[in-house]
């Protein structure tokens, strides 16, 4: 189903049911779609009457960052990991902030917090321990995918970016095994 039949779908949902959860959905879809006003406002609105639902909250979060409230996405994420330590897209985010605040050092600390959510190897952990260090990274398995060189990044924020993006390799290949153990 398209995008925009998706959303369409749960617009109409919400029309028929303004107290249905499904505003988590369609603020998730409006945010993978790079709408991501309309993902926060749908979120803020559900969130008044569902203020306990933690993946509203991580989408809110997730959007935030990107428009750039860095502020507002960490009081988000950072409520979603007082109730539920071990969620992985709420540390990413978390992680994600302290990069774009040039905080690496907590960077490091959430991406190795991510690592081990995720099931990460003792070579992911070198990586982030050498990275910890001011070493540059020294991961065991190159990249698929060429890693951008902008000229402004220090190592350690390339490595951090790197660290990132093998994360996001890391769940995408379990969601999929996930899907297809379930299909």
């Amino acid at each position: 189903m398209a995008d925009t039949d998706r959303i369409g779908e749960l617009r109409a949902r919400l029309q028929k049911d303004p107290g249905s959860i499904a505003f988590a959905q369609l603020a998730e879809e409006y945010r993978r779609a790079g709408r991501f006003r309309e993902a926060i406002e749908s979120c803020q609105a559900g969130l008044g009457q569902h203020p306990g639902y933690l993946s509203a909250r991580v989408t809110l979060g997730r959007a935030l960052i990107e428009v750039g409230d860095l502020d507002g996405a960490h009081r988000e994420l950072t409520a979603v990991l007082r109730l539920a330590p071990e969620n992985l897209s709420a540390v990413r985010g978390l992680a994600e902030i302290h990069r774009k605040r040039g905080e690496l050092p907590e960077a490091i600390e959430q991406f190795k917090s991510a690592f081990e959510l995720a099931g990460a190897d003792q070579a992911v952990e070198d990586a982030v321990r050498s990275l910890r260090q001011d070493r540059g990274p020294r991961p065991a398995v190159a990249p698929s995918y060429p890693l951008p060189e902008p000229a402004d990044e220090s190592q350690a924020q390339r490595t951090v970016a790197y660290l990132s993006r093998w994360l996001e390799a890391i769940v995408s290949d379990r969601r999929a095994r996930l899907y297809a153990a379930r299909a």
